[in-house]
């Protein structure tokens, strides 16, 4: 996949750094001096274009005709919005995502201005804050389809109201199901009849609302 990075600045130059790591074709576009030094000694020299990413013709230069992906990534929210709404209404790019730095301007990120992921990191941090408070000891180790689902990870503890029920027993969420179950270094593949014991690590794909009935599920009885 062919990705073009507006703004070089830490959320751009890790995004960069990460893609590049995964196989991805990466040109990420930066004119501040301070920031050029820095992401230089980060990212392959072939993936950094030098230049002010607002411009139609440094975009060009970067391959925008060609990029499957633009992500928005600079300080600016109206430079983020603008580049969103021009990648797609003159390069018909096909994915737009844009980074929220205001998150009183995330009103503005949506099909008015061809942003199709808006990313702002003030809300993703509350959110992911809410989320581990809600789901106690259970851990998050994979969000699909935009957070809507999830797979997550609970060991159970000795007195948990799980532990020697079977799986077909188990009062599972509409929207769950119990994936893989660690136990003493070995993996069990879930059965009807397979019981949950002590120490269990299970590994289950669920949505939200399932993950915290899940939580209480397996959590310790209070």
């Amino acid at each position: 996949m062919f990705v073009l990075i507006a703004g070089g600045g830490r959320t751009g130059a890790q995004l960069g750094a990460l893609l590049v790591a995964q196989g991805h074709k990466v040109h990420l576009i930066e004119n501040r001096l301070e920031v050029l030094s820095r992401i230089h000694h980060e990212l392959p020299t072939e993936v950094i274009y030098e230049g002010n990413p607002t411009y139609p013709a440094i975009l060009e230069q970067a391959g925008i005709q060609q990029a499957q992906v633009l992500a928005a990534c600079t300080t600016d929210d109206a430079d983020n919005l603008a580049l969103c709404y021009l990648a797609r209404k003159k390069y018909n790019v096909p994915r737009t995502i844009g980074r929220i730095n205001n998150p009183r301007s995330q009103w503005l990120f949506g099909e008015m201005f061809c942003v199709d992921v808006a990313i702002n990191q003030a809300d993703l941090m509350a959110k992911l804050i809410a989320e581990e408070m809600s789901l106690g000891d259970m851990m998050t180790l994979l969000k699909l389809r935009k957070g809507e689902y999830m797979v997550v990870e609970e060991k159970i503890p000795a007195d948990a109201r799980a532990v020697g029920m079977a799986i077909k027993d188990l009062p599972l969420p509409e929207k769950s199901v119990i994936a893989a179950i660690l136990r003493r270094g070995e993996m069990i593949v879930p059965r009807g009849p397979t019981e949950l014991a002590a120490n269990d690590e299970v590994i289950a794909v669920t949505d939200s609302q399932g993950a915290e009935q899940l939580a209480l599920l397996f959590a310790r009885r209070k």
